[in-house]
């Protein structure tokens, strides 16, 4: 879940003043207690958050994309995310990418059925939406249930993500010079790319250290991870701005007062869990994702 810091939106909120300023605040402490509390109490509790979480991402990227059947292709998704959280939870991993694909088409369909003929571009863009946010929620499932260090390794996608966030921000106001993607995002600067990226991986890197036994994980390797994952996440910020600028709009949505929608806050999040799946997968197996994440 992105820091209310996040730099894909713009500096000030709409309105601007203390006031703005301390709603935002206020929302980010709800965020990050609910992101944590879910983390520490783990189970179903964890798997419910995030399907919910997963569900908000889902039902605004939908009513951006608009088309027909809206109804049916919610209830699709909520479906689909609810079923896949399971899955992913108890180690059924083919089983619930087998339900967000299959559903994923199903929605495709929906969103251009009865129009006379099918609108091939939005009708793809609706099911990519439950892809979008069910990857999400695959990811951070497999982590989280991981057999060892699941907690940490999600520990440690937040600590990136949030770290990144926020220093890429105040290194982006601070030094400025030449924009990362102007085009995309007006606001982005090089400088702050680069500051957020290696704060980033360092804020993952304290939480490893701190919480692993020492000399189980391997620093050197967590910390390139860190960088890869950091740079991706800034990558999925970057992402989710397009998709507002090519639809025109500010915000995703106004789920979380002061800050928009789930989107424009989980959008670096989203990208960085998704790599830490893959790449802890890849390495041990989904049933030991966290650890083969963080133990080489």
């Amino acid at each position: 879940m992105s820091d209310p810091a996040n730099t894909g939106a713009s500096p000030q909120p709409s309105g601007g003043g203390l006031a703005d300023l301390g709603l935002r605040a206020a929302s980010g402490i709800v965020m990050v207690t609910l992101a944590l509390g879910s983390l520490w109490a783990g189970g179903a509790w964890f798997t419910i958050f995030w399907a919910m979480v997963g569900f908000a991402v889902y039902w605004e990227w939908q009513h951006l994309a608009g088309g027909r059947n809206m109804n049916a292709r919610i209830v699709i998704g909520a479906v689909a995310l609810a079923g896949g959280a399971a899955f992913a939870s108890t180690g059924s991993v083919d089983w619930a990418l087998a339900l967000l694909l299959i559903s994923a088409l199903a929605i495709a369909v929906s969103a251009g059925w009865g129009g006379g003929r099918v609108f091939v571009f939005k009708s793809a863009w609706s099911g990519l939406g439950l892809l979008y946010a069910g990857a999400m929620v695959v990811s951070v499932c497999v982590l989280r249930h991981s057999l060892f260090l699941g907690a940490t390794a999600v520990l440690w996608l937040f600590a990136i993500v949030w770290g990144t966030d926020v220093m890429a921000y105040f290194g982006g106001r601070l030094i400025g010079g030449p924009k990362l993607c102007p085009p995309i995002s007006p606001g982005k600067t090089w400088s702050g790319f680069g500051i957020g990226v290696f704060c980033g991986a360092l804020a993952g890197l304290g939480v490893v250290a701190f919480t692993v036994t020492p000399g189980e994980a391997s620093l050197l390797p967590v910390l390139a991870l860190g960088l890869l994952a950091a740079a991706i996440s800034q990558g999925g910020d970057l992402f989710e701005s397009a998709i507002k600028r090519y639809y025109g709009v500010k915000d995703s949505g106004r789920l979380i007062p002061g800050h928009g929608g789930a989107m424009d806050r989980l959008d670096g999040f989203i990208f960085a869990a998704i790599f830490a799946a893959l790449v802890g997968s890849a390495h041990k197996g989904a049933v030991a994702a966290a650890h083969g994440l963080l133990v080489w």
